[in-house]
């Protein structure tokens, strides 16, 4: 099994720009999806000891479309009681000037990371698993249906007058299922 076989994938949809930087949370503490077989959880702190490797921002989970990294500095990513925030640079790329076409019309999907598991870093309660601790490989931002649904994604420029786009979508990725399944 190669490594991007094993990596899990989660989706979540909060993002805001500002210029050509885009913010939000990549992830939520506490907020329970449906993944089918099983619903999971992220506990507060999972992402604590993976956030000073070295992590890409990517489009739909695709390699070949780095939109940042932490190692450069065009991404941030901080933990805080809420959960993943990131703040992204959008490079002068195809994929950057599409993402940001696509967040200020709020056509976006949300946001979503890649990890894996250690040994450890989960529990389970029923049919109901809570990530503790996870190695995160990368953030991406997704053009379709988030996996955790509670997030929200809104235009920065637009919450100024304070009307943030607030949408909910439901998950059927099948990016989700084949790495589960």
């Amino acid at each position: 099994m190669s490594a991007a076989a094993s990596i899990e994938r989660r989706a979540f949809t909060e993002v805001r720009t500002a210029g050509r930087r885009i913010e939000g949370y990549a992830a939520t503490f506490n907020a329970e999806a449906n993944l089918g077989a099983f619903r999971e959880r992220i506990a507060p702190g999972a992402f604590r000891s993976a956030l000073s490797g070295d992590i890409l921002a990517l489009l739909d989970h695709d390699p070949g479309n780095v939109l940042g990294r932490t190692r450069s500095g065009t991404l941030r990513l901080s933990e805080d009681s809420r959960g993943l925030a990131f703040s992204l640079d959008l490079p002068e790329t195809q994929a950057g000037r599409d993402v940001l076409a696509l967040a200020k019309r709020g056509d976006l999907g949300g946001m979503s990371f890649g990890f894996t598991v250690p040994k450890g870093g989960e529990s389970w309660s029923g049919e109901t698993r809570t990530l503790r601790t996870v190695d995160l490989k990368e953030i991406s931002i997704v053009q379709a249906w988030p996996a955790y649904p509670d997030t929200e994604i809104a235009l920065r420029s637009r919450c100024h007058d304070g009307h943030a786009l607030r949408r909910r979508r439901s998950l059927i990725l099948a990016e989700v299922a084949r790495a589960i399944g």
